[in-house]
């Protein structure tokens, strides 16, 4: 009778079919992220064109009708939304370990990001907000537990299968983020705004429907909650949440009462949060006085690594904001005689990541075998060098629009591929250095710090943002290439004393 509940479906006789000589579960893994991801990166594509475009444009054929905001404002959405979908990964894998297990909280994510696609195609900026809200708590809640069911498929770490499974898991990723904008872009900038949400909406609900369906194909691992609340702590968390939910409509409430409201009042605080948040986790790890003397020379030289990391994603994110204004107001909409729209270099990035990750693979390779292979923390130095070098690329066509010239399409190709090879610099190697200095007692918690690098960057720009600042010119512009460089130079020129406190890790 035990045998029959533990019987895992991934070593079943009925699994014994193999993906791409995988467990076959990997391939219900791989198209459920692949058509997740295709609604979250349509989607994206979108969003700040559809906030700055005040309604039907003859000359793009779009019949949806935007919310008619500033760049700046736009800017500012864009960047608190990104942060929050990275903030929300943490309390996903939360979720995940102690209250719905993976499986359960992947299934729930689906139906949330899908409901909050249709909040998106229904118009007004009421039901826009609600569907931003729930598309990032279910991206959050996701995010933290797909890659954690890739894991469950084999067995154990030193399954030989296990990286090449993670490798396929994420070219899903990117082939949906590359045929996103192209489909929902296309339809949502010529078209109709909303009924490019919809497609967003219906693509996770095919993604749904291929998680529903080839869950028999999963590990039962997935369906276990592997540190479960006891009564105590659940009601405890609950009394938590209801005074907080209590607490802010109070205030919010008489916010609005006195006839104070704005945006602002709900996007600062978001920000700030985003930022600290970050900040007091690294602390109160770091304070941990149960840490070892090595854990926490390692603790100070991760620290390197996060500030680098929230810096490169400071600029690298923007290529959905920024760029994408450049790409839609002052960048030329045809190459060779072909014509499209501004959403189709959002495709740039993920195209450029499959062509050149075996490449890259390949070439670490090449060199660890001679010995040459770089650091991680030279790698990471190298990576802000790079996209601070995107952003000085990026002065040259401002300039050139300035007097209401369309610059070539050339140019954003080519800062895009800049940046594709800084993250292939970075990111690869980011959540690997991130679980080997963890310390023991935060192994877990430390898969969702370095998550939060990212909400960090971006909280750093909405700020900007919602400072006035305007992201769009050309001091600033340099100003974040100059930042970008001068750090990278400086982890490099300070990389022998980082080394030293990662201590066995290199």
């Amino acid at each position: 009778m035990a045998s029959s509940l533990t019987k895992d479906p991934a070593s079943s006789a009925e699994s014994e079919k193999t993906f791409l000589g995988h467990p076959r579960g990997l391939a219900t893994l791989f198209m459920t992220e692949m058509w997740e991801r295709f609604s979250y990166y349509g989607m994206r594509a979108l969003l700040v064109l559809y906030l700055v475009s005040g309604g039907a444009d003859a000359a793009t054929g779009s019949q949806g009708g935007g919310l008619a905001m500033t760049a700046a404002t736009a800017s500012a959405i864009y960047a608190v939304y990104v942060s929050m979908v990275y903030l929300m990964a943490m309390p996903g894998g939360w979720f995940g370990d102690r209250v719905w297990g993976a499986r359960k909280t992947v299934t729930i994510a689906g139906f949330v990001i899908m409901a909050g696609h249709l909040s998106l195609a229904v118009p007004g900026q009421a039901m826009f907000f609600v569907g931003l809200i729930l598309v990032a708590v279910g991206s959050g809640l996701l995010k933290a537990n797909i890659s954690t069911m890739v894991g469950h498929l084999y067995d154990g770490p030193d399954d030989p299968r296990r990286d090449g499974g993670f490798t396929i898991f994420y070219m899903g990723i990117n082939l949906g983020a590359f045929v996103a904008p192209l489909v929902i872009g296309t339809v949502g900038e010529k078209h109709s705004w909303h009924l490019g949400f919809a497609l967003a909406a219906v693509g996770m609900a095919l993604g749904l429907a291929q998680f529903l369906i080839g869950t028999r194909n999963l590990s039962a691992k997935s369906s276990i909650v592997p540190n479960p609340l006891n009564t105590t702590e659940r009601n405890g968390i609950l009394l938590k949440v209801a005074i907080a939910a209590v607490a802010i409509a109070a205030f919010y409430g008489t916010v609005v009462m006195a006839g104070m409201y704005t945006l602002n009042w709900a996007l600062v605080p978001l920000t700030l949060a985003g930022l600290i948040i970050p900040i007091a986790v690294l602390v109160r790890i770091k304070l941990d006085k149960s840490l070892s003397t090595t854990e926490q020379s390692k603790m100070s030289g991760y620290i390197w690594f996060f500030v680098a990391a929230a810096v490169f994603w400071m600029i690298y994110d923007q290529g959905g904001s920024t760029l994408s204004l450049f790409a839609d107001d002052k960048t030329g909409d045809s190459l060779f005689g072909f014509a499209f729209p501004a959403t189709w270099f959002q495709s740039l990035n993920p195209l450029f990541v499959m062509a050149l990750a075996p490449v890259f693979a390949w070439a670490w390779l090449w060199l660890a075998r001679r010995n040459q292979e770089p650091s991680t923390i030279v790698k990471f130095a190298m990576a802000l060098v790079l996209v601070g070098g995107s952003f000085f690329v990026f002065i040259v066509p401002m300039g050139m629009a300035g007097d209401g010239t369309q610059v070539s399409p050339m140019w954003l190709v080519s800062i895009y591929m800049i940046q594709t090879i800084a993250e292939l610099c970075l990111s690869p190697v980011g959540l690997s250095v991130t679980t080997k200095m963890a310390p023991q007692k935060y192994a877990s918690q430390m898969m969702g710090v370095w998550f939060l690098a990212v909400t960090a960057g971006d909280c750093v720009t909405g700020l900007l943002s919602l400072a006035g600042v305007d992201l769009n010119g050309t001091t600033i512009i340099a100003i974040q290439a100059l930042l970008a460089a001068v750090a990278g130079i400086a982890i490099f020129m300070y990389r022998k004393k980082v080394e030293a406190q990662m201590g066995d890790v290199h």
